[in-house]
C-alpha cells in the first residue's frame, strides 16, 4: 500500500484531490454545515480510495485531468459522508481519537451534515464530471445503504451465514472501492471489458479491506486500535472471520467485558487468523486476475501487489500474543 501512496504522480493528483474535497466541503451555503463538512474530511485517513482512482486513470494510460480529480474526490466524499452515519448507527463516541460528530452537534445535525456531504458529491460528479460517473456513484451510495442495512438486519443472529456477511460487505465497504476504479474507467472511456475488471478489481480489494479490518477488531490490542477491542461483537455483527473460526461463538445481547474477552481468546486460540488470511489470499488472486493489461509498469507493480501487500501489512499489525497457534 505504501507504493500506492508514495508513487510521485498519485501524490500530485492526491494535492489536487485535496483541495477539490475542501472546496466541496464548505459549498453550503450554511456555515454551521461548511464547519461540520469540513471537520470531518480533516479528520485523518489515508485517502485511498480516491488514490486507487488515480491509480486506475494512470493504469489506462490517462495522466489524471480534472474531471479525474472531481471524480476521486467526490469518492472520498461519499465515503466520508457515510462514516459519519456508520457512526449514528453505532453510537460511536470516537473516531480515530477524536470525538465525533454527533457526540458534539448531536444526532439531527450530524445526520444532516452527512446527507449534505452525500448529496453534493452526487451533484458536483452530474455537474463538473459526467453523468455516466454520477450514475455510479448514485448507484453506490444505494448499495452502501443496503449492505448497512442488511447488516442491521443480521445483528445477534447466531450462526450468520457466509453468504450474508458478504452481501453485506460488498455493499457497505466493496462497492465504493469497485467505484473508485469504475469512475477513472468511465473518465478514460475505457473498453467495457476493461472497465468490468477494473471494477471487479476494485471490489476484490474491497473486501479483503473490511475482512481485515474485521480481523483486526478481534486480534489487535485496545491501544492499536484505538477502541475497545471485539467492538463488532459488543453490536451484535458476526462478521466473517467469526464464521471462518468455524467455533461456535455468535455475539449475544448484553455480554460482559469479561465474556468479550472470553469469546475474543477462544477466537484467537482457534484457527480464524489462518482461515481468514487464507480466504483473503484467495481474493487477492482473484484480484490480481482480473486486471486488464497495463503498460504502465510502475502502476502495474501497484495494482497488482497491492491486494497481498494490504494482507501483509495488517498482519503485522496484529499482537503476537493472537498468533499463538490453537491448541
Amino acid at each position: 500500500m505504501e507504493q500506492l501512496l508514495r508513487n510521485p504522480s498519485i501524490v500530485q493528483g492526491l494535492r489536487k484531490v485535496e483541495a477539490r474535497i475542501e472546496r466541496l466541503g464548505g459549498s453550503s451555503a450554511l456555515s454551521g454545515i461548511n464547519a461540520g463538512a469540513t471537520r470531518v474530511i480533516s479528520a485523518g485517513g489515508k485517502r485511498l480510495r480516491p488514490a486507487l482512482t488515480l491509480a486506475t486513470s494512470l493504469a489506462l494510460g490517462k495522466t489524471p485531468d480534472r474531471r479525474v480529480i472531481t471524480a476521486a474526490a467526490c469518492v472520498e466524499m461519499i465515503h466520508a459522508g457515510s462514516l459519519v452515519h456508520d457512526d449514528l448507527m453505532d453510537g460511536a463516541a470516537e473516531r480515530r481519537g477524536e470525538k465525533t460528530l454527533h457526540s458534539d452537534l448531536g444526532f439531527g445535525k450530524a445526520l444532516l451534515i452527512g446527507d449534505f456531504m452525500l448529496a453534493r458529491a452526487g451533484l458536483a460528479a452530474l455537474t463538473s464530471v459526467s453523468r455516466p460517473v454520477a450514475e455510479v456513484l448514485a448507484n453506490t451510495v444505494v448499495e452502501l445503504a443496503e449492505g448497512q442495512y442488511l447488516e442491521t438486519a443480521d445483528l445477534f443472529v447466531p450462526h450468520r451465514s457466509e453468504q450474508s456477511a458478504l452481501r453485506s460487505i460488498t455493499g457497505k465497504t466493496a462497492a465504493l472501492f469497485r467505484a473508485s476504479c469504475l469512475v477513472a474507467a468511465v473518465c478514460a472511456k475505457a473498453a467495457p471489458e476493461d472497465r468490468a475488471r477494473l471494477a471487479e478489481y476494485g471490489e476484490k480489494f474491497g473486501l479483503i479491506f473490511q475482512i481485515m479490518d474485521d480481523l483486526l477488531d478481534l486480534t489487535a490490542t485496545d491501544e492499536q486500535l484505538g477502541k475497545p477491542a471485539g467492538a463488532d461483537l459488543r453490536q451484535g455483527v458476526c462478521s466473517l472471520p467469526v464464521i471462518l473460526s468455524n467455533t461456535d461463538v455468535s455475539p449475544e445481547r448484553g455480554m460482559t467485558d469479561d465474556q468479550i474477552a472470553e469469546t475474543l481468546t477462544i477466537l484467537r486460540q482457534s484457527k480464524m487468523i489462518e482461515n481468514t488470511v487464507e480466504y483473503c489470499r484467495g481474493l487477492a488472486a482473484d484480484a490480481f486476475a482480473a486486471l486488464p493489461a497495463i503498460h504502465n509498469h510502475e502502476v502495474a507493480g501497484i495494482l497488482y501487489g497491492l491486494p497481498t501487500s494490504y494482507i501483509d501489512s495488517t498482519l503485522r499489525i496484529i499482537t503476537r500474543p493472537a498468533l499463538t497457534p490453537s491448541r
